[in-house]
C-alpha cells in the first residue's frame, strides 16, 4: 500500500539567500565564492584548492530551502562533477559535498579555466574519462563574508580568481 506525505515541502521562501555572494573556506583549506545569481542560477569560483582558479557563470542549479535559514544549492557540472552544498547563513557556516570524477581527480588542471569559454573541452575530458572511482570531498565550511548584492548582477563574478584585487577573498563581515 501506498502512502502520502502530505506537505513534504516546507515553504519555499529563497529570500534569504538569492542575491547573496559568500565566501567560504572548507576545513581542508579550500576557499570558494558563490553567487546566487537567482533561484535556478549560480556564478562562483575558486580561489584555492584542487581547482583553484576555476570560475564559472550561469551554472544552473537545484535551490531548495530545507528549514528556517537551512538552503541546499545542487548542481552538475559539463566536467561530470556533481556538487551539494547547504548553506546556513545565519550560523556562518556550510557542508559541501564534491563528486569527482577519477578524470578530475587525476588532471584537475584541466579544469583551471573560465568554464563558459571551454565547454565543448569540458565535455570531451568528461566523455573520454574515466569517471569511476568517484572522487568524494565531503567538508564542512566557515562562511567568512556574506553579503547581499542583488539578484542577476552579471558584474559580481565577472573575472577571474586571478584578475581580482589583492585580499579580494580575504574580507570578512
Amino acid at each position: 500500500m501506498q502512502t502520502t506525505v502530505e506537505h513534504p515541502v516546507p515553504p519555499q521562501d529563497l529570500s534569504g539567500i538569492t542575491g547573496k555572494r559568500f565566501i567560504y573556506t572548507y576545513a581542508n583549506g579550500w576557499q570558494y565564492e558563490m553567487y546566487v545569481k537567482n533561484a535556478g542560477t549560480i556564478d562562483y569560483r575558486i580561489h584555492t584548492g584542487m581547482v583553484g582558479g576555476r570560475w564559472v557563470k550561469d551554472q544552473a542549479v537545484d535551490l531548495v530551502r530545507l528549514d528556517e535559514d537551512v538552503y541546499k544549492v545542487s548542481w552538475t557540472e559539463p566536467t561530470g562533477t556533481s556538487v551539494s552544498v547547504t548553506v546556513s547563513p545565519a550560523k556562518r557556516q556550510l557542508h559541501g559535498v564534491i563528486f569527482f570524477p577519477h578524470w578530475v581527480e587525476q588532471h584537475p588542471e584541466r579544469t583551471v579555466c573560465f568554464q563558459n569559454d571551454h565547454l565543448d573541452e569540458m565535455a570531451k575530458y568528461r566523455d573520454e574519462g574515466p569517471a569511476y572511482p568517484v572522487y568524494v570531498v565531503p567538508e564542512f565550511a566557515k562562511i567568512t563574508l556574506f553579503e547581499h548584492v542583488g539578484e542577476d548582477d552579471e558584474s559580481v563574478v565577472a573575472v577571474g580568481p586571478a584578475d581580482l584585487p589583492a585580499g579580494f577573498a580575504d574580507r570578512t563581515n
